[in-house]
């Protein structure tokens, strides 16, 4: 065999296997994310489809009543970022680790409030019981635009440390708020 053909061979081989490898990774990731749901979960859904597509005049009613549903969703949604102030750009989750009893994801979000951005970075670790869940926040980053503010470098990192994302969303609104006034009145004075 001529060795020109054996290295066409040879690197054909060696694409085929960083394919195989890739579509591998890809189902190893996908099957992560299905075992996100339990089994009977799946049959829940399963059976709920069923029958949504049993009938049309079903179907209809279920289709109108989901979008009655998204437009309160919406409605709400909109209402608690005129609120707070709060407007959320991304989200993005990973199943990082699944078992019977325990769930671990990493989050990852963005926003802003007013005109402060910040960027969240968290895991949230669930575990079940017989009788509830409990679910514990760990890892947590953030990341302000907050200038040179050693109050809110402070706040943020004892947020961090915490673990307390309840304080922190509940803390930035007035924060945010306080900041804007202020950059207002410079402005004024400039």
């Amino acid at each position: 065999m001529d060795s020109s053909i054996l290295h066409v061979y040879e690197d054909e081989i060696q694409s085929l296997e960083e394919e195989i490898q890739l579509l591998a990774e890809k189902y190893e990731e996908s099957q992560q994310e299905s075992t996100f749901f339990s089994d009977e979960e799946i049959l829940m859904s399963i059976k709920s489809f069923q029958r949504e597509f049993q009938g049309e005049s079903k179907g209809h009613e279920c289709l109108s009543d989901l979008k009655v549903q998204l437009e309160s969703l919406q409605t709400d949604l909109s209402f608690l970022m005129k609120f707070t102030g709060i407007q959320f750009t991304s989200h993005c989750k990973k199943t990082v680790e699944k078992t019977r009893n325990r769930t671990v994801q990493k989050h990852r979000l963005s926003g802003n409030c007013h005109s402060l951005s910040f960027q969240l970075e968290f895991q949230l670790l669930e575990m079940q019981n017989k009788e509830n869940v409990t679910a514990v926040i760990t890892d947590l980053s953030i990341v302000m635009e907050s200038g040179e503010d050693s109050d809110m470098s402070k706040f943020v990192s004892s947020t961090e440390a915490h673990g307390n994302l309840s304080t922190f969303f509940r803390s930035l609104p007035c924060y945010a708020e306080w900041c804007e006034h202020r950059r207002c009145t410079f402005l004024h004075f400039k």
